[in-house]
């Protein structure tokens, strides 16, 4: 595993509490450092603040400025880490994990000989 790029994997999932449907994931992006997923969370956090809803508003300011430590603390140590705020009958989930970036061959190259080569082990 040496040389492979390390990062986090970042989610934004909502779910509505008054269904039983499952959650649903609205955006994920590869953040190259602890940096930028906490950017990340606390730019998307920020969009929520000024909503009508006075306690999902303040919960959100609280988590944005007061708990961030943490979460911070979490990212600086490779954890997984999630921030969750509930507004009007939404619950709104962040998530990012430690993770490794695997390169992948780009769009329009070719591919390495051993993938045009293999062959699968047959059944026998």
């Amino acid at each position: 595993m040496n040389g492979l790029p390390r990062g986090h994997w970042c989610e934004h999932w909502t779910q509505n509490l008054s269904t039983d449907q499952p959650p649903t994931l609205h955006a994920s992006f590869g953040a190259y450092s602890p940096d930028e997923a906490d950017r990340w969370i606390s730019a998307t956090l920020r969009t929520i603040i000024p909503v009508p809803d006075a306690a999902a508003s303040e919960h959100a300011w609280e988590l944005l400025y007061e708990s961030r430590i943490d979460t911070r603390r979490a990212l600086l140590q490779a954890e997984p880490c999630s921030v969750t705020v509930e507004q009007t009958g939404t619950l709104i989930t962040w998530t990012v994990r430690p993770v490794i970036f695997l390169p992948l061959i780009q769009r329009g190259s070719k591919p390495p000989c051993l993938a045009v080569t293999f062959e699968p082990p047959t059944g026998d």
